[in-house]
């Protein structure tokens, strides 16, 4: 069965999409309209994405001493994509925008990072950027660089990390002073000069748009000179490549923001990466030192804001890394669909006068084509769902959209991590179906890996998002949001309990829901962070298989519902039933080792001596 069609069942028959159309925001939209924004993102992906993804990953971006180069099919992806609408698909019409449900948005966006991650540049940063400012910036600032950004002739970026800080953001130390006495008046916000350094800048430096808006956290000194330790002293600043008017066009002067360097990437690397200097004096503007930034929100209010970008970027990062594992999905199915190598088991096996098979047709293949479609269409519906709680959040009731917001706030570690984990490990078994082929350039697989490789890492690393949930989520406000998870767990449970082929899963979860429950009381029996936190990844890890059970199971009930209609396609619902037998047979089983550690809150790792290594 084809992608799109397993698109179209997750939307239509899973979530039921079109059924937002009669919410005041979408009431211009059908299914008729959904389908035909996926239609033309599927066209321009196959176009303008798919051929070009290995070009864009041996023609690294490069730096020529004045500006970054990147291949002219970045250039048309990128064109091709703005002209497409789908930077403001989800933004008012006013702004540009189609006023699309998130969940379509979403869908939508998945042909691109499936034919080519690293090709037409990173969208997903500048969409943020933008919406972003739409949430926290001023009239002004959205209407200057936000609509430009969504009409495709500025890009953006998130300036965040530091050489010295990594993901510490409580220790950057890039400072931001008031620009003159009269720093209150500019109309564009009031004007701060940055100085400093900022790390690992997707998209920091080149040439496919007008300009490039960074979003940059900083800190302003106190009346001392002195800087506020921790996070309550970071701001957020929009800090223009190129100063622009009030009118949103460019006046011509160049910020004084400069390249330091690109960094050399195991994958991604069609997207520059770049080391960024704030200030340092190379493009003096305006008779002072400093680059010009103009403050978002209030002082000390930057991280808040510039969370709003970030938890949008992790559910990005989840899709985009399902994506990278459907990828080597589709490929590793259509080789072990036409490579024929050995014999089948059993009498005659070893007969060499008979014809060899294909190799899908042995059964250790058959498990590791059902392991990545079992981890990669989980981890779409995951994502989608996900989707789903923000146009539940932005246009339910409001009793409907505080309860999507607590569930959204609880699965974000989940819908970054469990993809960005298992979907590289479905990238791996692809080589591995592959065989040396899947380890040679020949074949586009290893590249795959490769590019999925970053996704443990940015936008918040497997450790931060573990300490997130853990510490944090499970027990903000009483531990609500886990019951609340629990309730709609339990609620999947009821139903799939009534249908006899999936009562046997709907146990496995309920046994595997009350594991966690328990493991989660007795991480914290203590009150001890020290120790409740030392296991916190294998919590992570055993949760995301909790949530993804849970996400199949009510997967496979609507499939099972499915087979009931003579006029479906029988091939998808028992596809994803067969995924979802895999994944409660062989995956869900993990818990209980995961958990020991956490139960028992193991000191192996917390008590471990640095001479001992």
């Amino acid at each position: 069965m084809s992608y799109r069609a397993t698109v179209d069942f997750l939307l239509h028959d899973w979530l039921s999409v079109a059924s937002f159309a009669s919410r005041p925001r979408f009431a211009d939209h059908s299914r008729e309209t959904f389908d035909s924004v996926l239609d033309t993102c599927e066209k321009i992906a196959r176009e303008k994405y798919a051929p070009y993804a290995r070009l864009t990953d041996v023609e690294e971006p490069w730096f020529d001493g004045e500006q970054v180069h990147l291949p002219e099919a970045s250039h048309a992806a990128a064109r091709a994509y703005a002209e497409s609408g789908m930077l403001a698909a989800a933004q008012d019409y006013e702004f540009g925008g189609m006023q699309l449900p998130c969940v379509v948005e979403m869908a939508a966006n998945s042909f691109f990072s499936k034919a080519g991650i690293g090709v037409g540049g990173a969208n997903m940063l500048t969409s943020g950027n933008a919406n972003l400012l739409m949430a926290h910036g001023t009239p002004l600032q959205r209407e200057v660089y936000a609509r430009q950004e969504f009409s495709g002739r500025y890009a953006g970026t998130m300036c965040l990390s530091e050489p010295q800080a990594g993901s510490s953001l409580s220790d950057i130390a890039t400072r931001a002073v008031p620009d003159g006495a009269d720093y209150q008046a500019d109309p564009l916000g009031p004007r701060f000069r940055l100085r400093g350094n900022k790390m690992w800048i997707s998209n920091g430096e080149h040439e496919l748009t007008e300009n490039i808006i960074h979003l940059v956290l900083a800190k302003i000194p106190g009346p001392d000179g002195k800087l506020v330790p921790g996070t309550k002293g970071i701001s957020l600043f929009i800090v223009p490549k190129k100063l622009v008017g009030a009118d949103g066009e460019p006046t011509g002067e160049r910020n004084d923001v400069a390249l330091a360097g690109l960094n050399h990437k195991l994958g991604y690397r069609g997207i520059p990466n770049t080391l960024l200097n704030f200030g340092e004096g190379k493009f003096p503007v305006r008779g002072g030192a400093g680059a010009i930034g103009y403050l978002v929100g209030q002082p000390g209010d930057g991280l808040r804001c510039m969370f709003h970008m970030m938890n949008e970027a992790r559910i990005a990062v989840g899709l985009g890394a399902a994506m990278i594992g459907y990828a080597g999905y589709e490929a590793s199915l259509d080789y072990a669909k036409n490579r024929p190598q050995g014999r089948p088991i059993g009498i005659g096996g070893k007969d060499a006068t008979q014809p060899p098979v294909r190799i899908i047709e042995h059964a250790d293949i058959k498990r590791m084509l059902l392991a990545q479609k079992s981890y990669c269409e989980g981890a779409l519906a995951l994502e989608l769902y996900c989707a789903r709680l923000v146009d539940e959040q932005h246009t339910g009731t409001p009793e409907a959209s505080a309860e999507a917001a607590l569930l959204l706030e609880m699965l974000t570690p989940i819908a970054k991590s469990w993809p960005s984990e298992w979907c590289l490990e479905a990238n791996s078994l692809a080589i591995q179906i592959h065989g040396g082929y899947g380890y040679t350039r020949d074949f586009p697989v290893e590249q795959l890996w490769r590019d999925n490789r970053l996704n443990m890492i940015h936008e918040g690393t497997h450790g931060i998002q573990a300490l997130d949930l853990l510490g944090r989520k499970v027990v903000m406000q009483g531990g609500k949001g886990l019951k609340l998870l629990a309730g709609k767990i339990d609620a999947t449970i009821a139903r799939a309990l009534q249908v006899p082929e999936l009562a046997e899963h709907a146990n496995r979860l309920a046994g595997a829901l009350k594991h966690v429950g328990g493991a989660t009381k007795a991480a914290w029996a203590t009150g001890e962070p020290e120790e409740a936190l030392a296991n916190a990844t294998p919590y992570l890890q055993a949760f995301g298989h909790l949530v993804l059970a849970w996400i199949w199971l009510d997967v496979a009930l609507r499939a099972r519902a499915m087979l009931a209609d003579r006029d479906a396609e029988e091939a998808l619902p028992h596809g994803l039933l067969a995924a979802c037998r895999y994944f409660f047979r062989y995956e869900l089983p993990r818990i209980a080792a995961w958990l020991a550690v956490v139960e028992t809150r193991d000191d192996t790792c917390r008590t471990m001596q640095e001479a001992w290594f």
